[in-house]
């Protein structure tokens, strides 16, 4: 194994703004309006710029991150919007600030706890992100927030009404492979998946403890397939996906819809969006012009092959890379996140899908619930 590649494999994934949202009305005023919150958490595919506040070096606080539509690096891996921000445009929502975000204290909205190469375990890029227990207990914060702001029946209320994104799991199956952890030896690819999933059931069960019930999710993108992947795959073999890492990926997505239909069962009122974000990339790399893209399998911004090494921006100790003319002919922006366009694609199908790509309802659904 070629353990800087897989240095940058991690990194890249694990990778993933700064919005100052300025809103006019107090927590009190604005809450009498009938709409549903947004509370987000996860990793890079979310991540708004949390990272930005934090003590690490997982960050894309830098040009050319940023340069559509916000015209500046926010904090967030694309050249513009994540899923999340389009899904806070598609429900009549401001763009969801990050929560670490200076003088944000406005949550009527919902609050964005993401952080780049954050997983379900607190091991998963330990000291470096926040990981899903402290985004747990940001949103606790923010939940005494609105209690204290809006009084115990209206605050009870948001929660129940609002919506809870989850994009969690990728950095946690990435991490061991790029840290040649003991994991990998010492347990059963089943047994490490089935951990994962435990940590994730755990905080779903906690958010639904304190009063939330709708809940969206992506299934795990195709890790193995991603350029920075890619990358590593040819300097040792050649050519293809990084295959080592797809049980992993294969047995979460098959086990997540499970788990998801288990928690309808036994938990009153828990209803849940999933999104199946694997099939949708796969089809976007491998057949890029039937969905108006030019090149499916090359980063837009990087370096080396498939421009699978994270250097864009020339911050992360590479200082040389390539910047691709025009980002929206590709569907990746960098090593391992994908440009604006594919977001807003993705985003659209998880808001108004049908069931064979989202299901058993999609976001506007629940939304409208």
């Amino acid at each position: 194994m070629a353990n800087t590649s897989f240095h940058n494999f991690i990194f890249g994934f694990c990778t993933s703004l700064l919005i100052i949202t300025t809103l006019s009305h107090s927590e009190r005023g604005s809450s009498k309006k009938e709409h549903a919150p947004i509370f987000i958490f996860g990793d890079s595919i979310f991540d708004a710029g949390n990272n930005n506040y934090i003590n690490t070096s997982l960050r894309a606080n830098f040009r050319p991150y940023g340069d559509v539509f916000f015209k500046y690096p926010t904090g967030r891996f694309s050249n513009g919007r994540l899923i999340s921000d389009f899904i806070a445009e598609y429900a009549k929502l401001p763009i969801i600030p990050p929560y670490l975000q200076p003088g944000n204290h406005q949550f009527t909205y919902g609050a964005n706890f993401a952080s780049a190469g954050a997983g379900a375990l607190v091991e998963t890029s330990q000291g470096l992100v926040i990981d899903l227990t402290s985004q747990l207990s940001y949103f606790e914060q923010v939940r005494k927030s609105l209690r204290k702001n809006l009084g115990d029946e209206e605050a009870k209320t948001l929660i129940s009404r609002a919506i809870y994104l989850f994009s969690v799991g990728g950095n946690d199956y990435s991490y061991i492979f790029g840290t040649n952890s003991s994991i990998l030896r010492t347990y059963s690819h089943r047994e490490f998946v089935g951990t994962v999933l435990g940590n994730i059931t755990a905080a779903i069960e906690e958010i639904y403890k304190k009063g939330g019930r709708n809940f969206g999710f992506l299934s795990l993108d195709p890790l193995g397939c991603l350029p920075f992947a890619r990358a590593v795959e040819q300097e040792q073999k050649g050519h293809g996906c990084f295959e080592e890492i797809t049980p992993y990926v294969k047995l979460h997505n098959k086990a997540l819809p499970k788990l998801l239909q288990k928690l309808e069962t036994k938990l009153k009122g828990f209803r849940y969006s999933l999104s199946d974000y694997n099939e949708f990339l796969r089809d976007r790399m491998n057949h890029p012009s039937k969905y108006g893209f030019e090149e499916g399998k090359v980063a837009c911004c990087g370096s080396g092959p498939y421009r699978g090494i994270l250097s864009c921006g020339g911050e992360r100790g590479i200082k040389e890379y390539y910047l691709c003319p025009n980002a929206s002919k590709y569907v990746f922006f960098d090593s391992a996140h994908p440009t604006e366009r594919v977001n807003q694609q993705f985003a659209r199908l998880f808001w108004s899908g049908t069931p064979n790509s989202t299901a058993p309802y999609n976001l506007k659904a629940l939304f409208e619930n």
